[in-house]
């Protein structure tokens, strides 16, 4: 690596001198194959659920406290791992984490009891965890502000392209090979990442010692409190969470909705569901790339990035006439138009970085991401009681909708004039 002259301060808008093109856009698709890992490897607990349920002889009050062991661990982790993505070669601490939830996804093959397997689950949430923060410092170390559009979209990409690719294949999986070789073959196969990962990132991928150094001192209270009182990141985590709610509800409630409400078969009503999240995630490297073209042009970046979070947004209400209309290929329809929410995501992560303190990027990004986990933890509970109340989708589905209004009020006016913390 290029030795850092410091005599000159770090230039938070400029990427690392030491990463050639070619080499910052293979790292950018070795993040989007993590992300794709990652989310496939989360969501195969909920798609054999069933067998592993007659396996261990779980009762339906022992499930919920499966499938939450991963989600509590991940959402409390988000600050720790952000936080140390600001100070940790991230070279090292991504891989670690990536073959820490890998090994942790195929020992869980390997779990005789229900204890073991929540274990597991545990360890899986917080290996994950590294994803989003990590890999949104890894972005900012390597592109331009006016550039990030682009790569934080693609790699995000991979979550959503993750998820379309399991409702293919591990349902046959299951059926072929059983819940425990299964998951024996997904995590350990995955840890052949790790040596194109270790191949192409720099030995050393951190914010230069100079810049960590050459900010204002502060206590680590003082920084908590600037952090929870600085007025972009109260708002862009409000916008966030108004996005997580619409997000998480769509990926818990979408398959029982088709497959319940709209009478599709289960393998039907999967491969449908798996749809909207396919035009999600096409719409997320789109949207940031449309940005980053604009903003080429001279037109006013943050402008142009809140006007597409807001146009996203607003594709969100597609959702209120799809638990309405009679026929299931019109609903499908404006599930797919509302799929188009996805333009959002890689811009509200530019900006955040654009007002987040480069060498606190990772810890932004992990307190903007525990706020987005605590729609998540709400969403399905909260859709949950609606439905047994009311017996429709129709109430927390446009409630789900309606919260993304609100979103977009919280990117304009909250957020307001995006001004880079200097802590």
């Amino acid at each position: 690596m290029a030795a850092t002259n410091t005599s000159t301060p770090f230039d938070p808008g400029d990427p690392l001198p030491c990463i050639s093109n070619p080499r910052r856009w293979a790292v950018v698709w070795l993040l989007f194959v993590a992300s794709m890992v990652n989310y496939f490897d989360r969501a195969t607990i909920s798609f054999a659920l069933p067998l592993i349920s007659k396996d261990l002889n779980l009762g339906p009050e022992t499930k919920g406290v499966l499938l939450s062991a991963f989600f509590w661990s991940y959402a409390l982790m988000q600050i720790p791992i952000g936080y140390c993505a600001d100070r940790v070669n991230l070279r090292w601490l991504y891989a670690g984490a990536f073959a820490l939830w890998s090994i942790s996804q195929g020992l869980m093959g390997l779990a005789t009891s229900l204890s073991s397997l929540i274990a597991f689950r545990v360890v899986l949430g917080i290996g994950e965890s590294i994803y989003l923060p990590g890999g949104t410092k890894i972005v900012s170390l390597m592109f331009k502000n006016s550039e990030r559009g682009l790569p934080c979209g693609l790699f995000d990409f991979g979550t959503r392209t993750g998820l379309v690719i399991e409702g293919v294949l591990l349902p046959w999986m299951l059926d072929k090979l059983g819940w425990r070789t299964s998951f024996m073959i997904i995590g350990f196969t995955a840890l052949l990442w790790l040596i194109p990962w270790l191949a192409v990132l720099p030995r050393k991928l951190t914010v230069p010692k100079a810049a960590r150094e050459g900010g204002i001192r502060v206590t680590p209270l003082e920084a908590i409190t600037t952090l929870l009182t600085n007025r972009n990141l109260i708002g862009i985590c409000l916008g966030f969470f108004c996005f997580d709610y619409y997000w998480y509800l769509l990926l818990t409630w979408l398959p029982n909705y088709l497959i319940e409400k709209r009478g599709l078969g289960m393998l039907k009503g999967g491969f449908y569901a798996s749809l909207p999240f396919l035009v999600f995630g096409i719409c997320q490297p789109l949207g940031g790339w449309f940005a980053d073209r604009l903003i080429a042009k001279g037109y006013d970046e943050m402008r142009v990035r809140k006007g597409i979070v807001s146009v996203a947004f607003l594709t969100g209400l597609f959702l209120i006439p799809a638990t309405e209309v009679q026929s299931p290929n019109f609903a499908l329809a404006l599930l797919l138009f509302g799929g188009v929410v996805g333009l959002s995501t890689a811009n509200m992560l530019v900006i955040l970085q654009a007002c987040a303190p480069h060498d606190k990027v990772g810890l932004w990004v992990g307190i903007y991401n525990f706020v987005g986990n605590i729609a998540g933890i709400l969403a399905p509970l909260v859709t949950g009681i609606l439905i047994e109340k009311t017996g429709s989708y129709s109430t927390p589905f446009m409630g789900a909708s309606l919260l993304l209004i609100f979103g977009i009020y919280s990117f304009w006016a909250i957020v307001g004039k995006v001004k880079r913390s200097e802590s």
